[in-house]
């Protein structure tokens, strides 16, 4: 390349005049930018071969202490700007490094005439400075939260016009998307051929998401909107990042931006992706986990719902993670949300409408209740209510029932026992599994779904006896009550009676108290009800309530059914009777000729039943037993060194004070 010797010039004094930029005088400053002024006007075009190191000059420049120097370097800025946006030779791709090195500088001044440049140069048609957005993208939005009114605003209408540009042209994003990957395949970095890291663009977003600037935050959920509605197929290998940045926002302080964070989020969820487009659905489920233990009950919620999104789409994917899954749900179990809790409860269901992940849910669960009993008492109804729902109440009661049989701690059995039966005879819920066992002894399923509860009802006397009064095997519950010992009638046992006696007037067991019209045929439930009351204590409520209910018994009866029986010949245990919620056989044993057989009834061997209460009963009288004394030696520990420290006191008493006793009140 040739060059004339007014080129050489040129080339000989504009480095001067740019190391005077830098003097220490004020007036060689404000006389160089004169200087290079004249010379911009003169060479116009040529000037652009010095343009990075003249704009590195006039961004100092800009934030000069000196007044005058500040508006000869924007008279000069104003003739450059003109100067680039007329000319062919402007490079783009050299100056933008420079531009993002200068982004992240705190100066008021330096920062607007950074927006300044950004601005005219995004004006220029063949300047393309949306693709270099990522390379300045932070810094404009980390100006959204300057101290000054005037540079929030500049740098608001910056990205605003930015954000219209892409929204002007879809395709954008799905160009930048496509280029992004072919120049890293094809050029490996070069910079002959630029296109926008759209990787970058999300993660600057997301991390503006979750600015302290409430004004910055709005404007990054605003263009992640934005991006998702635009090119939401495209953002497939970021939306866990993305989803991260929704999920706090849905929660915000600020109303405007958990409006647009919401609508955010179900357009990201309307979006169904594949995995073989980079769908990620453990980084997905990640975040959802990880957002469960957000202080705000609205991401919360959100998250769940992500989590039965994933479930319903990418179930094989999910259950990988099953472990981690399930420890994040009974966590929220003690959320203090319900509809929280009623979520959880559901994507549970989800998971478990496999026979073995249901199975693996219910040991959960019930392990989840053994090591918080708080959790048991004060949610344990609502969870237990909402599967038998969710995953049907007989199945539920099955799976319970089997695992708590085999359940080493004794005390928790008889505590969950106690809250299962609870939950059995109130919760609406479950009406049709009570339907079902008061068909136990004439319905080969009611059969089946009592004997599966009986052994692990074994565990409270009185969860046995309610079990008994619903199935309508009055003889036997009649003979449990008999069998109770001393051990049996305690604080806790008359809590439970009290309760139980309640629950006789309740609707549930309206059936029951009809039977007592006919007393002579329910002779043993009148046994069982009476054997109640007597051990109530006579003052308690539930006497009285029982009490006055069995007076209301009618005594005709007896003699109506003897009469029938003597007349007939048949004897009473033979007749089939219909009554009580439907039909009824009479009752095992009803005034047998021997009335102290338990024979087999519907194919129930009660008289086994009622030894396999009486083998639990007695492990649980050992374990008391156990604890008792364990409690006593304790105790006689306690005293035992007690006792042997008390003549050491009493020496101590007896010796003659020492000097140091007279010392003052306070002193060493």
């Amino acid at each position: 390349m040739q060059f004339t010797p007014c080129d050489v010039m040129f080339q000989q004094i504009v480095p001067p005049v740019l190391n005077s930029f830098s003097d220490q005088d004020s007036r060689v400053r404000y006389y160089a930018c004169e200087a290079l002024y004249n010379i911009a006007k003169v060479v116009r075009g040529d000037f652009i071969v010095f343009f990075n190191q003249i704009f590195d000059a006039l961004c100092k420049l800009s934030a000069d202490s000196d007044a005058n120097v500040q508006s000869a370097a924007h008279l000069l800025d104003r003739l450059v700007k003109d100067i680039v946006t007329e000319s062919d030779q402007f490079s783009i791709e050299e100056f933008i490094p420079l531009l993002r090195e200068r982004m992240n500088v705190l100066n008021p001044y330096v920062r607007q005439f950074l927006v300044g440049w950004i601005t005219v140069l995004d004006s220029v048609p063949d300047i393309d400075m949306l693709g270099f957005l990522p390379d300045f993208l932070d810094g404009l939005f980390n100006m959204l939260s300057d101290n000054s009114h005037e540079i929030r605003q500049q740098a608001d209408s910056a990205l605003s016009e930015f954000l219209q540009e892409i929204k002007n042209s879809p395709g954008y994003l799905f160009l930048w998307f496509c280029v992004s990957i072919l120049s890293k395949l094809i050029f490996k970095g070069s910079t002959a051929f630029q296109s926008v890291d759209y990787g970058r663009m999300a993660e600057i977003l997301v991390q503006r998401a979750g600015s302290q600037d409430e004004f910055t935050r709005l404007t990054a959920i605003t263009w992640i909107n934005e991006f998702v509605k635009l090119g939401g197929d495209q953002l497939v290998p970021y939306y866990a990042d993305i989803l991260g940045a929704i999920l706090p926002c849905i929660s915000d302080k600020e109303e405007k931006i958990r409006v647009v964070a919401r609508e955010t989020n179900e357009e990201l969820r309307g979006i169904e992706a594949d995995t073989a487009e980079g769908f990620d659905v453990g980084a997905i489920l990640s975040i959802a986990m990880r957002q469960m233990s957000s202080e705000w009950e609205a991401t919360r919620i959100e998250a769940l719902h992500w989590m039965s999104t994933l479930l319903n789409r990418h179930r094989s994917e999910v259950l990988v993670f099953l472990n981690d899954v399930l420890e994040t749900l009974l966590k929220a179990l003690s959320d203090p949300s319900d509809e929280v809790v009623l979520l959880v409860l559901k994507v549970h269901a989800c998971i478990a409408e496999d026979p073995q992940h249901f199975r693996q849910l219910v040991v959960f669960l019930v392990h989840n209740f053994q090591l918080d009993h708080s959790l048991l008492e004060k949610r344990g109804a609502l969870i237990i209510r909402r599967l038998c729902v969710l995953l049907d109440a007989e199945r539920v009661y099955r799976e319970l029932s089997t695992i708590l049989e085999g359940e080493s701690d004794l005390d928790f059995a008889s505590i969950m026992v106690q809250a299962l039966n609870l939950i059995l005879l109130t919760a609406s819920e479950l009406s049709d599994l009570r339907d079902l066992l008061k068909q136990s002894l004439v319905n080969a399923d009611g059969k089946n779904l009592f004997l599966s509860l009986y052994a692990s009802w074994c565990h409270s006397p009185m969860a046995i006896i309610s079990l008994c009064l619903l199935a309508q095997a009055y003889q036997h519950a009649s003979s449990v009550i008999h069998l109770l010992v001393e051990e049996d009638i305690n604080v806790k046992f008359l809590v439970q009676l009290d309760k139980l006696i309640h629950l006789l007037e309740t609707p549930t067991f309206a059936y029951l108290r009809l039977q007592l019209l006919e007393p002579g045929r329910y002779i043993w439930l009148l046994k069982a009800l009476y054997g109640l009351l007597m051990l109530l204590p006579q003052q308690s409520a539930a006497f009285k309530i029982l009490r006055t209910r069995l007076k209301t018994v009618p005594s005709y009866s007896f003699k109506e059914e003897s009469i029938r029986r003597i007349s007939s010949g048949i004897p009473y245990s033979q007749f089939n009777y219909g009554g009580g919620g439907g039909s009824q056989t009479l009752e095992e044993g009803d005034l047998n000729e021997n009335p102290n057989s338990l024979d087999m009834h519907n194919g129930i061997n009660f008289a086994s039943k009622l030894q396999q209460f009486q083998q639990i009963q007695k492990q649980h009288h050992l374990h008391s037993k156990s604890q008792t004394q364990s409690r006593f030696v304790s105790t006689s520990s306690a005293k035992d060194i007690q006792i042997a420290e008390e003549p050491k006191r009493s020496a101590d008493l007896n010796r003659p004070p020492s000097r140091s006793s007279h010392r003052g009140l306070g002193q060493m």
